[in-house]
């Protein structure tokens, strides 16, 4: 799935990313190795800002991050993801790690023209969709489902309130 979530997402290198939904920091970690590699030169480097409404698990990502060698192309924030990341907004991509009951108006208006979100959106148990948004230069966006996915319920002001 992470593959699936990273290669809908059309990553680039330079790219600045939000993920919601730290969990462990691996995701994050997949994406600063494409958005900034290793082997090119920190000019070209995009970041990853990964935001994660536990505090635990943002802690856990955070020390994953800094002992696996990524402590400069991520930041992890403890907050509420489904509110964004206003702070370092616009982003070029925004990927979502759990499922929405609908996209959250904040994560689109913090997307920049022609900037690809990659959401699961459905119910707290049932059937999700993952969906593509692309956010048009007018700020309309269009959507594309992906397919069904099972994943656990977005928290927050603009998730589910289980």
């Amino acid at each position: 799935m992470v593959a699936i979530m990273n290669e809908a997402l059309r990553l680039e290198k330079g790219n600045k990313v939000l993920e919601v939904g730290s969990g462990s920091g691996w995701h994050a970690a997949t994406i600063a190795e494409i958005v900034a590699p290793s082997d090119s030169p920190r000019s070209e480097w995009g970041h990853v800002y990964t935001i994660e409404i536990i505090r635990e698990l943002a802690d856990f990502a955070r020390k994953n991050i800094i002992k696996n060698g990524y402590g400069d192309r991520v930041t992890v924030i403890c907050g509420d993801g489904s509110m964004g990341y206003p702070e370092k907004a616009p982003y070029d991509r925004i990927l979502v790690t759990a499922a929405a009951p609908d996209i959250p108006k904040p994560l689109i208006d913090q997307l920049k023209p022609w900037g690809i979100m990659v959401i699961p959106v459905g119910g707290v148990h049932l059937f999700q969709r993952l969906i593509r948004v692309i956010k048009k230069p007018d700020g309309n966006i269009e959507k594309e489902n992906l397919g069904g996915v099972a994943f656990v319920p977005l928290t927050g002001r603009y998730g589910h309130q289980v």
